[in-house]
């Protein structure tokens, strides 16, 4: 069974960090488009930040580059997403997503992704 399990989020002040990650189990990220989506109270769900199947390439939506890094270990099937200098607007629910059809991700476009995380809360308050 192919699944995606996350962990990781939580409660933070602004300016602080967290690090989610996403274990997958039943097949391997190296061959497929794997990205970071996250939902505000409200909002539609949004890319976060993604990783090409076709040649390893990391790409960020704008609101995040600079402060979020997101990497792979193929070894342990698992996905990270390292969150620094975080702001209140980046509260929300995190998903981890694996797309077996697509080899690019960088337009973020949530139906194009058929494994999804269970997702992780993270909120930023002081």
């Amino acid at each position: 069974q192919l699944q995606l399990v996350e962990s990781g989020g939580g409660l933070v002040q602004p300016g602080g960090s967290l690090r989610l990650s996403c274990a997958a189990s039943g097949f391997t990220l190296d061959r497929y488009s794997i990205a970071w989506f996250r939902q505000a109270p409200g909002k539609e769900r949004e890319g976060v930040s993604c990783i090409n199947r076709s040649d390893g390439s990391t790409y960020y939506t704008d609101s995040v580059q600079g402060r979020f890094t997101m990497s792979k270990d193929d070894a342990k099937a698992t996905m990270y997403l390292q969150m620094d200098g975080l702001k209140p607007e980046d509260t929300g629910v995190y998903y981890c997503a694996v797309t077996t059809g697509y080899s690019y991700c960088e337009a973020f476009v949530p139906y194009e992704y058929n494994y999804w995380g269970q997702g992780t809360q993270v909120a930023v308050s002081s």
